[in-house]
């Protein structure tokens, strides 16, 4: 096997204060500054197909660690498998490198429809907490492979059932401690699902705010799972007992609130279901009646499942259209010879041109994936107190010009 090179002490560090923060776009939609949370303006999101760095939404729970020195970087591979690793990040550029075009998702996005039902908790995303990248690295599995485990384990011979990503961003609700969460072995150690080890985002390295220098990603799953700054990989016999896999992540019924709530009665959420929205025109446009709008948006299925339709109303649910579905963008080093064998990680982004409407109206969009899943459509129908998951019908109002404003002729 390969030498993954003497191992050094570990110099990624994280940080307990806010005064080596990176420089941001001041065009991203800020939800708060420390920990800095923000999104991408919606009319961004459906100009291109890969969301640029600098504008993809930003999700974090402390201040953003500081690497020095890449050459001081091991990443440490160990628990229940036969062979522990510690490997520089020159080593995980040597192995084969995978380019997946994947979609991530705050499991929060939209959460400020949610709250206009009953208050949640949480960072008041809208439904820009998305974005999609071509992220280039190492499979997991090909690593894990390395450490004895071979592709397709559900178990290990010491008994490991769970992958766990261990990062060094520290955060209050782990008391000072480590941001970790986990995903089942199997899911790892199984190369079509296109888990990475990833260095590079839209063939750039990867910058701090996502990640530098090796973050995961697991493609059609809630972005929590996509740990950042990733030092340890742990394997375990039991999932990650971190605050955000055990009492956070997880979506309960309506009926349930802060007084009765039981955390182990559900399960870490992994998948994201089937989601879409209107990016163009924003909520509130003023839009003289009768005149023609062009709108634009995203859609897209978590756990690989693409989009098979995008319906869209102009008049509040009394009739649809269907919009026209963008081609994606494929690469060529994801290992997929065959677009038909390709997981869909990466959304469909559509349009919808030259539409009469008669204003003030409600435009609705809803997306059906190739699974023949559908959206809700009632947000109250799916309330939860952490405001996690809202997929219902995404609407948006367009107003009508008043008179008074209205050219004389």
């Amino acid at each position: 096997m390969a030498s993954s090179g003497a191992a050094k002490e570990l110099q990624l560090q994280g940080l307990r204060t806010y005064e080596q923060e990176p420089r941001r776009s001041a065009s991203l939609i800020v939800n708060s500054q420390e920990p800095f949370n923000a999104e991408t303006p919606a009319s961004v999101l459906s100009s291109s197909y890969l969301t640029d760095e600098d504008m993809f939404y930003k999700r974090n729970h402390g201040p953003i660690p500081i690497l020095p020195d890449p050459s001081t970087y091991n990443l440490i591979v160990t628990g229940a498998l036969p062979n522990p690793l510690s490997l520089s990040l020159d080593f995980l550029k040597s192995l084969p490198k995978y380019t997946v075009v994947a979609t991530l998702q705050c499991a929060g996005n939209r959460r400020t429809e949610m709250s206009k039902v009953r208050k949640v908790r949480g960072v008041g995303w809208g439904a820009a907490a998305i974005g999609t990248a071509a992220w280039g690295g190492a499979k997991l599995s090909d690593v894990l492979k390395l450490a004895g485990v071979d592709h397709f384990s559900n178990v290990t011979a010491e008994k490991g059932r769970h992958v766990e990503f261990v990062s060094c961003d520290l955060c209050k609700e782990e008391n000072g401690g480590a941001y970790k969460a986990s995903i089942p072995l199997l899911h790892a150690t199984n190369p079509e699902a296109d888990v990475l080890l990833a260095y590079e985002m839209n063939g750039k390295v990867l910058n701090r705010d996502h990640g530098y220098p090796l973050r995961v990603v697991v493609p059609g799953v809630i972005g929590a799972r996509s740990v950042k700054w990733i030092e340890r990989i742990i394997i375990s016999e039991r999932e990650c007992q971190g605050f955000f896999q055990q009492k956070d992540y997880k979506m309960f019924p309506p009926r349930v609130d802060w007084d009765n709530i039981d955390w182990q009665s559900r399960r870490p959420l992994m998948d994201f279901p089937v989601q879409s929205a209107i990016c163009e025109p924003q909520d509130g446009v003023v839009v003289k009646s009768g005149d023609a709008v062009d709108l634009y948006g995203y859609a897209v299925a978590g756990g690989g499942r693409g989009i098979e339709r995008v319906d869209i109303s102009v008049d509040n649910g009394k009739s649809w259209m269907e919009a026209h579905r963008l081609p994606k963008l494929q690469v060529g080093s994801d290992g997929y010879e065959d677009d038909s064998q390709r997981p869909d990680w990466a959304w469909t982004l559509w349009e919808l041109k030259n539409v009469n409407v008669e204003t003030p109206c409600t435009v609705i969009v809803k997306a059906v994936d190739t699974a023949a899943n559908v959206q809700p459509a009632d947000v109250g129908d799916i309330w939860n107190l952490r405001g996690v998951l809202n997929n219902s019908w995404h609407k948006i109002t367009l107003q009508a010009q008043h008179p008074s404003s209205m050219s004389k002729l």
